[in-house]
């Protein structure tokens, strides 16, 4: 034992009494002590191996004291390797719980913990000591019968056991049939967690079961209920005179909604014309609040969803197909009420005026993307079909590059790297996996859905009533210079100075476009960002470079939409008095949280799915060689990313010509011996070598 450091250890508890001690931090206690600067290290040391031992506490501010360690709380959060992280409930950072320290914790649970040590630039380790409440009550995974009883093997691999199913609690399930479990125990260090199952999804084979699987894990509602879709029914309606009065009446207006060739639910159009030198461009939302009142069924029912789900095989919908694809489509042809806000914008792109208004439309022709870039293209065909439209078109487009151009100018971010297209037979097996791009269709109704959200953010603002906007935070610094220190791998730089802005990103994107490395640097960027979320207050929107911006364009598919609606069509119609802002006031933070929640829910489902689909797709395609891009470099291996936007692993295991280490300052592993060095951005030919449907996962080789 180190007499030195124990002797040291029993100066620090003699100083810090029990009755005398006010918690200090290091700073505070290496100048009561006298404890000269360059020694601040071994203090640390010190402190850290008292924390440890449990004879002094560190609080989450970082001061030490005497006594008990202080709890606090957060979520549990489990890691396939055994180990796992709380997510402390005042939104400090992840503290990492070894396996050892998890004392039983289930992912999911919210916990109890103590921090052991907080050692200098590196994460907080801690130790979970109380499980307050389970968050997980149902788990999804594949059942295997033994005997009388069975087991259930978690599909989610955070989940560290198999869950015990005893005799009589199978609902007769068998050996493949994937199933949602109800937890009846938790399990501890050495028993299993044990349920019941309340649902057979479907054999592990059978065509959507995998999908479905994904879904039921994530809690995400398929089917509606009874109530909810007979309210549907008794709301969908044909629009009548009587529903008109007191409208602004535009069913003689021209207007188009242009969309996807697939997509049913259309709850957007556009007018465009001139007037003088000017634009007068109509954005007409489809008026699904005048449908779906405030605490009825389907409120509540759209406010669990709080978004729909859009995955390879199948839409889960936010609301009932009868008014999503019903009333309040804005079908060709057909009278809707809507919410229209109509801007009038100046040849360089500024909005002079604008009015938001109840109204009722009538949409003279449903277009789509493609469609649309044919005409814009020349295309002989498509002029022919859409020959009254041609002129309204091309002024869309025109107007559509001011506003492009006028927002470049601010610094707002344009991340056009190209989506992943899955294309699957009747079956639900991919056939084919491929980038694919917007288009200039694509853009104009961006450009255009964008202006109304911004537009409809300000009025409100200023009205200084209770509202939801969309906002998105400065990113992190220490991101920025992790984003920075990769790009100048490729001769590019980003002036931060004391902040970045949004401008800098753009400039970078702007001098990466047309490179190989353009993709990737793209995603890099993006990944840098914060995560733009629902807010009560108005903070501006980074990645936009706005001061105000909310969502406005889709209540059909979002609820933030439709309870901004509600607030928009009181306050138009002079009904937001004080009670009316109070209820508001009082409900719109729990709007805000449950909603930016079930966004992030909702891309998960996309984001684990698009994975799934992508691993069954390469199973097919074991031993082909392909040329990709590093896009990730770790201690544990090289990621890389094919044209066709899959990325797989090579494993530093699999690299036989040498033995790689993790160069962490310049993002590349560099073999030992050879100097061989693998960065990111680098282009590669692999060879696949694995592809596991169930973890999810694809592996390579690297072959030059």
């Amino acid at each position: 034992m180190d007499e030195t450091f124990e002797r040291r250890k029993k100066v620090i508890l003699d100083f810090i009494s029990d009755d005398l001690y006010v918690p200090m931090k290091i700073k505070e206690i290496s100048a009561v002590l006298q404890i000269p600067r360059d020694q601040r290290d071994e203090l640390k040391e010190v402190l850290d191996a008292l924390v440890e031992e449990g004879k002094i506490a560190l609080s989450k501010r970082g001061k030490y004291s005497r006594g008990h360690a202080v709890r606090l709380k957060g979520t549990f959060q489990s890691n396939s390797r055994g180990f796992g992280f709380v997510i402390p409930e005042d939104g400090g950072e992840d503290v990492y719980i070894s396996e050892e320290n998890l004392s039983g914790a289930f992912h999911g649970d919210e916990v109890e913990f103590v921090i052991l040590s907080a050692p200098s630039g590196r994460r907080r380790e801690g130790k979970i000591v109380g499980i307050l409440s389970h968050g997980i009550v149902r788990v999804v995974g594949l059942y295997e019968k033994c005997g009388e009883f069975g087991f259930v093997r978690p599909d989610d691999q955070r989940y560290l056991k198999d869950i015990y199913i005893p005799a009589g609690k199978d609902q007769g399930a068998m050996t493949g049939h994937k199933v949602a479990v109800e937890l009846t125990s938790y399990g501890s260090e050495n028993m299993k967690p044990e349920g019941k199952i309340v649902e057979i999804i479907g054999h592990v084979n059978d065509p959507g079961t995998d999908v479905l699987s994904i879904v039921m894990d994530l809690g995400i509602r398929t089917e509606f209920p009874e109530k909810v879709l007979n309210q549907a029914v008794r709301v969908g309606k044909p629009v009548s005179e009587a529903d008109c009065v007191g409208r602004l009446d535009l069913r003689d207006w021209r207007m188009v909604t242009i969309d996807g060739e697939d997509a049913k639910d259309l709850d957007d159009a556009v007018s465009l014309d001139r007037e003088g030198e000017n634009y007068r461009l109509g954005v007409h939302i489809a008026d699904v609040a005048n449908y779906v009142q405030e605490r009825s069924a389907l409120d509540r029912e759209a406010l669990e969803r709080g978004t729909s789900v859009y995955l390879a095989d199948r839409v889960i919908p936010m609301l009932p197909h009868k008014l999503s694809n019903g009333i309040c489509s804005l079908n060709a042809g057909e009278d809707r009420l809507a919410l229209s806000c109509i801007m009038t914008i100046s040849p360089e792109g500024e909005i002079l005026e604008h009015q938001i208004a109840e109204t009722v439309i009538r949409v003279d022709r449903r277009m789509s993307y493609n469609k649309v870039e044919s005409v814009l293209n020349g295309e002989e065909q498509a002029l022919t079909e859409y020959a009254e439209f041609v002129p309204m078109i091309a002024q869309m487009k025109e107007l559509s590059d001011l506003i492009r151009k006028r927002r470049g100018r601010r610094g707002s971010i344009d991340f056009d790297f190209p989506e992943t297209k899955i294309e699957l037979d009747e079956q639900g097996r991919p056939v084919d996996v491929h980038p694919y791009e917007r288009n200039a269709a694509t853009k104009i109704i961006e450009d255009f859905m964008l202006m109304a959200n911004e537009t409809v953010a300000e009025e409100y603002f200023w009205r200084e009533i209770p509202f939801l906007y969309r906002t998105h935070e400065t990113p992190d610094e220490e991101k920025i210079r992790q984003l920075s220190a990769f790009v100048n791998n490729f001769g590019y730089h980003i002036h931060t100075r004391n902040e970045v802005r949004p401008k800098e990103i753009q400039k970078l994107l702007d001098k990466a476009e047309g490179t190989p490395e353009e993709g990737l640097i793209s995603r890099l960027a993006l990944r840098s960002m914060k995560r733009a979320r629902y807010t009560t207050e108005n903070t501006g929107h980074f990645g936009l470079a706005a001061k105000y911006y909310t969502h406005f364009t889709s209540p059909i598919r979002r609820y933030p939409d439709l309870q901004i609606h509600r607030i928009i069509k009181e306050t138009l119609r002079g009904r937001m008095n004080e009670d009316r802002e109070d209820h508001y006031g009082e409900i719109l933070p729990k709007v805000a949280a449950q909603c930016s929640e079930r966004e992030r829910r909702a891309e998960e489902a996309e984001r684990e799915v698009e994975k799934m689909k992508k691993a069954e797709y390469m199973k097919g395609h074991i031993g082909e060689e392909y040329r990709g891009v590093i896009s990730g470099v770790t201690k544990w291996g090289v990621y890389v990313e094919l044209p066709n936007t899959i990325e797989g692993l090579a494993h530093v295991a699999d690299m036989w010509d040498d033995h790689y280490e993790f160069s962490e300052q310049d993002y590349a592993l560099v073999g030992e011996h050879t100097g061989k060095t693998y960065k990111l951005g680098q282009t590669v030919t692999v060879r696949v070598t694995e592809a596991d449907k169930v973890l999810k996962t694809v592996h390579f080789e690297i072959i030059e």
